[in-house]
């Protein structure tokens, strides 16, 4: 059985079809309203930025403010400056001798002081060599001398005699036959017997005194090799002697230092004085004075500096003169200040205030730092001399700065105690 669909109803027709014809039209207002909301946030928020911008506060801007370093300083003075150059060195004597026998005999005798560390003045006997068969030589050359005294006046007569025969004769001869007549030269041969006969006493008389040993020079005992009864030839070493007069001082100094240094060329001239040091055997400030007296020809082979000879006199303190003062030992090492040429006008600085090698820390005129090379004329163990550079009144710092950049602003401290020390540290250096 068939259905037949009815119609739809007109009404609902129309009204959807009046739907269809109002949807484009609020779908173009919703595309529209999408497009400029956004647009319109965006617009609304940078004026309200701009606007709070504009009229939010300031921020005013402030003066730099650099940094100040606090520095010490000192003075800076020019004047007379005494160059001083130091050195170490070994003590040395200045005379030694090994003392060997000119004869040879066994020892009979030593003195007492004949021991290391004995002192003997020059001319004093040291030992005894047995002088018994050196007193018989002299007695038995006493008497060849005597003969031949005898002889030679026994021959001066028979001369007289000769003499009155020939004028007796009274015959014209040769030369040669009236030398032989007057017996000349039997008496010539018993002239040259007698001298022959008196030097060798004379040297039997040396030997005999040669047995006694005596100090060539004041000297001190070194060693001993010989004791009573040890038989001595010319070989045999008795003792070494040192001299007590006067000791030497080898000191090694850098060779680019020897002009600041009077060295002598002649023993009339004198050397520049030199103060010797040991401060672990004398103590702190105690010194023996001393000169130059020559300089050696050779440089040392590790080292290559230059070696300069000075003398101290009396190293010993036996003198009156120098009874106070401590005694240098033979091998002692020393320190030495040698008094080199003054300098009419240099600034003294020490080593630790001398930057990069040739630069110093200036503070000027307005608190800033200024970092400066300096003409260094003289380098000494603690203190330069500088002669260019820095002008008389500087203000040098003292102060060690982690990392100084010219221009950079200071402050000066308070510091009158330190510029005092310096000041005095200066004045010892010029007084030395």
């Amino acid at each position: 059985m068939l259905l037949k669909q009815k119609n739809p109803n007109p009404v609902n027709l129309e009204i959807s079809e009046t739907k269809m014809k109002k949807r484009p039209q609020r779908s173009l207002a919703s595309l529209v309203l999408r497009r400029l909301l956004p647009l319109a946030v965006i617009m609304a928020g940078a004026g309200t930025a701009f606007w709070l911008m504009e009229t939010g506060p300031q921020a005013k801007p402030k003066a730099r403010v650099r940094n100040t370093t606090l520095v010490e300083y000192t003075s800076v003075n020019y004047g007379p400056r005494q160059t001083m150059i130091t050195g170490m060195g070994t003590v040395a004597a200045a005379r030694t001798v090994e003392l060997k026998p000119q004869v040879t005999g066994s020892i009979t005798e030593l003195s007492a002081e004949l021991i290391p560390g004995g002192h003997f003045q020059q001319g004093e006997t040291l030992l005894k060599i047995d002088p018994a068969d050196y007193r018989l030589t002299v007695k038995q050359l006493t008497t060849d001398v005597a003969k031949a005294e005898s002889d030679l006046q026994l021959e001066q007569g028979n001369q007289l005699i000769a003499q009155k025969e020939y004028t007796l004769l009274n015959e014209t001869v040769s030369d040669v036959e009236k030398a032989l007549i007057l017996r000349r030269p039997q008496r010539e041969n018993l002239r040259a017997t007698l001298e022959s006969a008196r030097i060798r006493l004379e040297q039997a008389r040396v030997d005999l005194a040669r047995t006694e040993i005596k100090a060539p020079f004041n000297a001190v005992v070194l060693s001993r090799a010989v004791d009573i009864g040890t038989r001595a030839d010319e070989s045999t070493v008795l003792a070494t002697l040192v001299g007590t007069d006067a000791c030497w001082v080898t000191v090694s100094i850098p060779v680019d230092q020897l002009r600041w240094i009077k060295i002598p060329q002649k023993q009339a001239d004198q050397g520049a004085l030199v103060r010797v040091y040991d401060s672990a055997a004398w103590g702190d400030g105690v010194f023996r004075e001393g000169r130059v007296i020559r300089l050696e020809a050779g440089l040392e082979e590790q080292g290559r500096m230059a070696r300069l000879l000075v003398q101290v006199e009396d190293p010993l303190s036996l003198k009156p003169d120098s009874a106070e003062q401590p005694q240098m030992l033979i091998g002692e090492y020393v320190r030495v200040e040698i008094q080199g040429q003054g300098m009419t006008s240099a600034a003294a600085i020490d080593r630790a205030f001398i930057r990069n090698g040739n630069s110093v820390w200036i503070m000027d005129g307005d608190g800033n730092l200024v970092i400066r090379p300096v003409e260094i004329a003289f380098k000494g163990t603690d203190q330069l001399l500088i002669t260019s550079g820095i002008a008389a009144g500087e203000k040098l710092i003292t102060t060690d700065i982690a990392a100084p950049v010219a221009g950079m602003s200071l402050k000066a401290v308070d510091n009158t105690a330190s510029r005092m020390a310096t000041k005095e540290t200066a004045g010892q250096g010029d007084r030395s």
